[in-house]
């Protein structure tokens, strides 16, 4: 079974270095090589590589954000590529996650890469990743909630207070903003964007939206249990999340 990679490095010497390494190993196919968190994240959708060498500490996205924003049924094996010390290593060790500690050598590479053949060749990558959401959930960082976000265009920079805005659609690696009669594009991921906003002013209702809770009318029911979600200006949105979920979110009695 030949096991196609993706590299995640913003250090171009780095991610040389892991590719050299990887053509002494077997049936290994390098299928990309990213510079950044945003990159990273389009070529796993398109690749769906079954492998990610990725690095932590990168500017703009980091690796945790990076997997942040992956679908949980594109989440590949990953092995992080990471310069932080050994103490703060210690979350890696308790999730039985492996890592390569900069600088590491041949051997200890060898070593991570025949971990994941295990993972792979066993079909035990679902626990794997329960075992990763939850070391990126224990090391996420608290978020500085915005209050408004800057829209960049060609000919001017807006600044849009996050109570105007109606509902965020996701588009690739893009997100939509809803204003009135308005659309602004953000470059940034509908994931991303959650992590920046409040939660009690903002609900995810599906895997494509999220919703400013004080434009929300009405949840009408549809079938099976399905709800519709209208906001006040008529627009609507299926609700994937459970209603008793969102009933205790949006404090309804």
């Amino acid at each position: 079974m030949k096991i196609r990679v993706l590299i995640v490095d913003d250090e171009p010497l780095a991610r040389e270095r892991i590719r050299t390494l990887l053509t002494e190993q077997e049936a290994l196919e390098v299928v990309g090589e990213c510079p950044d968190g945003e990159q990273a994240i389009a070529t796993i959708r398109q690749e769906r590589p079954d492998l990610v060498f990725l690095d932590i500490q990168m500017p703009g996205l980091n690796g945790f954000q990076v997997l942040q924003a992956i679908e949980p049924e594109l989440m590949p094996v990953v092995i992080f590529v990471t310069a932080y010390d050994k103490h703060a290593l210690a979350a890696f060790e308790v999730h039985a996650l492996d890592y390569l500690l900069k600088p590491f050598k041949p051997a200890r590479f060898k070593e991570a890469v025949e971990r994941a053949r295990e993972h792979l060749r066993n079909r035990s990558s679902g626990d794997l990743n329960q075992r990763l959401l939850e070391l990126i959930e224990e090391c996420k960082p608290a978020a500085s909630r915005t209050s408004r976000l800057v829209v960049k265009t060609s000919d001017r920079i807006l600044f849009v207070k996050t109570e105007q805005v109606d509902w965020i659609e996701a588009a690739g690696n893009y997100a939509v903003l809803h204003v009135g009669k308005e659309t602004h594009i953000l470059r940034e991921t509908l994931g991303a964007l959650e992590d920046r906003l409040d939660p009690d002013q903002f609900l995810r209702v599906n895997r494509s939206a999220l919703v400013n809770v004080e434009q929300i009318k009405e949840l009408q029911p549809l079938f099976k249990g399905d709800y519709m979600v209208v906001l006040k200006n008529g627009q609507q949105l299926p609700m994937t999340r459970g209603i008793r979920e969102v009933q205790a979110i949006l404090r309804f009695s």
